[in-house]
């Protein structure tokens, strides 16, 4: 059983959703964001996604497009990616980490040699924005053979005649994108998301997440009462980047922030449904 498949197994039995949190791998650099990697599961991540830093970003909005340029100029790569990855497993072997990134730095990679090291290093499950159910022989089909979860995303503009495309071959869970657009903008509708992840459980099977603006604990907890899993991502990346600036690029200070807020999202998220 995948480490996601137990995860969410899990948190059926206890009626609760997960909390994950993206966080940008090398962001800003790769010391301070392995110390906030290893910090998430104690502040309440159930699931970690790490983002893959990349020049042209297409889904996401200025505050992970920040992230992952300074990831960049710090020196970030896939390599030193997947190295997190390893130190990080090296003190848990339970938690899931998913890889959220573009195409592009897995193909330069080599597709067969990422996912042999991936598989090393503990990477669980990717989500690739740009690679389309045409495409899946590039990267999903592999990847699942790997023994490698491949999530796919789902939009409000995704219909009836694409939905089937969009899950097929996916698992793990499928991720739902609360508004169309980019990441960081004010996330949809209570009732618009209930429904619309309720249809994407139905055609998947699978556990229903949802993601795209969720900036507060009490959003998230909102979303929690009948997601499956809730995404937060540039809320943390924001507080970083603030944090830094204010403390003069004092990591520790950045890293508390990050992980203070982390965990207040997890409380309101794991308390969502107790009545």
């Amino acid at each position: 059983m995948s480490r996601i498949k137990a995860r969410f197994d899990t948190l059926a039995a206890e009626n609760r959703a997960a909390f994950i949190p993206f966080i940008m791998a090398g962001d800003p650099d790769e010391a301070t964001s392995l110390k906030i990697l290893k910090g998430l599961p104690a502040a309440g991540a159930d699931i970690i996604e790490l983002g893959v830093a990349f020049t042209d970003p297409m889904a996401d909005g200025p505050a992970i497009q920040a992230a992952g340029l300074r990831a960049l100029q710090a020196g970030q790569t896939l390599k030193k990616t997947l190295a997190m990855v390893e130190a990080f497993r090296s003190g848990d072997d339970k938690t899931p980490i998913v890889l959220m990134g573009y195409y592009n730095p897995f193909y330069a990679y080599g597709v067969d040699a990422f996912l042999k090291d991936a598989k090393a290093a503990g990477v669980d499950g990717l989500i690739i924005v740009d690679l389309p159910p045409e495409e899946d022989a590039e990267l999903c089909l592999p990847a699942r053979a790997a023994g490698l979860d491949f999530i796919r995303l789902a939009t409000p503009t995704t219909d009836d005649a694409r939905l089937p495309s969009v899950v097929n071959n996916t698992s793990g869970f499928v991720y739902y994108v609360s508004v169309a657009g980019i990441t960081g903008r004010a996330a949809g509708e209570n009732a618009a998301v209930s429904k619309a992840l309720g249809r994407l459980k139905a055609a998947s099977g699978l556990p229903a997440a949802v993601g795209f603006g969720i900036k507060t604990p009490e959003k998230a907890g909102k979303f929690a009462q009948f997601a499956d899993a809730v995404v937060v991502g540039s809320a943390l990346v924001d507080t970083l980047a603030r944090a830094l600036e204010e403390s003069g690029g004092e990591d520790d200070n950045a890293v508390n922030a990050v992980l203070n807020l982390a965990g207040d999202i997890a409380d309101a998220v794991h308390a969502a449904r107790e009545e």
